[in-house]
């Protein structure tokens, strides 16, 4: 088992003037053999920051480590990190039989002789649940489900240390989703992988996770074990995104509150605290917006590892009035 660490890392695109900061100074460990949970809303960096670890997003500074080696020493031919991506479709190649596209993730050396692979193959569909005898089909002639195992069985084939899931779930029809969450969880405790598990719904993060961490513009918020985060969240961010889950038996709209306020321009974040032109407890929504002013004009995310759960907040754990 093999722990993966970002060390302090940073994605930016585009000039230093105009360009925007899409990952800024994140520090996260997933521990070897659990299941680290990142949440956050669309653009908060979530799929930026895993990218890195396989070489598909820039880093701009720091590092991605696999327990002590820079993850950009690792050769082409055998990354002991693989990536399940979103659209199962789009991840195959659509020319290429489900067993041609396992058999190409194999590392070079590791399985030779046709039938071999064959059996390699097989015992990798069987792995995930799916029929052996569909190894001669086109990912066209699958469901979304049976391609999402598919892809998961061909990271598998890579002999990863490390397997990093984008919001693998999330272009499921809702009857299967359950059924590959669970395959997931179950392919992770057997072969006692390390896994970063991406996703905006909470309620499949605390299923399958043992740590959350929580991310908003380019930032880790809140991070912690998973009932603690959930159960108790100290950062008023993740407050809100818990608060914005439909409870059951209560209609979507109700508790809903307008608001007029701008969302933050991920090229031009506030001062000091990121998060302070949302907050139910920053200065523009305090009764005394000057008991407020460190929120202006500190960076929260400097002394985060001394308050509860990390949190990148100057008043970690205080609730509206």
């Amino acid at each position: 088992m093999s722990q993966l660490v970002f060390d302090e890392v940073s994605v930016h695109y585009g000039s230093r003037r105009r360009g925007l900061t899409a990952v800024d100074r994140v520090s996260l460990t997933v521990p070897a053999g659990a299941t680290v949970g990142l949440v956050g809303e669309s653009g908060s960096g979530k799929s930026t920051l895993a990218r890195t670890a396989v070489g598909l997003s820039p880093v701009s500074a720091g590092r991605v480590l696999l327990d002590t080696t820079d993850v950009r020493e690792f050769s082409r031919g055998h990354r002991p990190l693989q990536m399940v991506f979103q659209d199962p479709y789009s991840s195959l190649d659509p020319r290429m039989s489900i067993g041609e596209s396992i058999t190409e993730t194999v590392p070079r050396g590791a399985v030779t002789g046709a039938a071999a692979k064959r059996a390699e193959v097989r015992r990798l569909l069987e792995l995930v649940q799916l029929d052996p005898d569909r190894a001669d089909m086109l990912p066209a002639q699958l469901s979304g489900g049976q391609r999402q195992r598919v892809a998961l069985a061909r990271a598998l084939a890579g002999r990863p240390r490390v397997v990093i899931a984008d919001e693998i779930t999330s272009a499921l029809d809702v009857s299967v989703q359950g059924a590959v969450l669970n395959l997931v969880r179950d392919v992770q405790r057997e072969m006692k992988l390390t896994m970063l598990f991406i996703s905006h719904n909470l309620a499949v993060v605390r299923y399958l996770s043992d740590i959350v961490a929580v991310m908003h513009l380019g930032r880790i918020v809140e991070v912690g074990p998973t009932e603690q985060v959930l159960g108790d969240p100290r950062h008023p961010y993740t407050r809100t995104l818990l608060e914005a889950v439909p409870q059951r038996h209560v209609p979507l709209l109700d508790g809903f509150q307008d608001t007029t306020t701008e969302p933050v321009d991920p090229r031009h974040p506030p001062s000091g605290c990121r998060y302070r032109t949302l907050c139910p407890i920053g200065p523009e929504a305090h009764a005394e917006p000057a008991e407020r002013e460190l929120c202006v004009t500190t960076d929260p995310v400097a002394g985060a590892e001394r308050r509860p759960h990390h949190a990148a907040c100057h008043f970690a754990g205080t609730r509206p009035a």
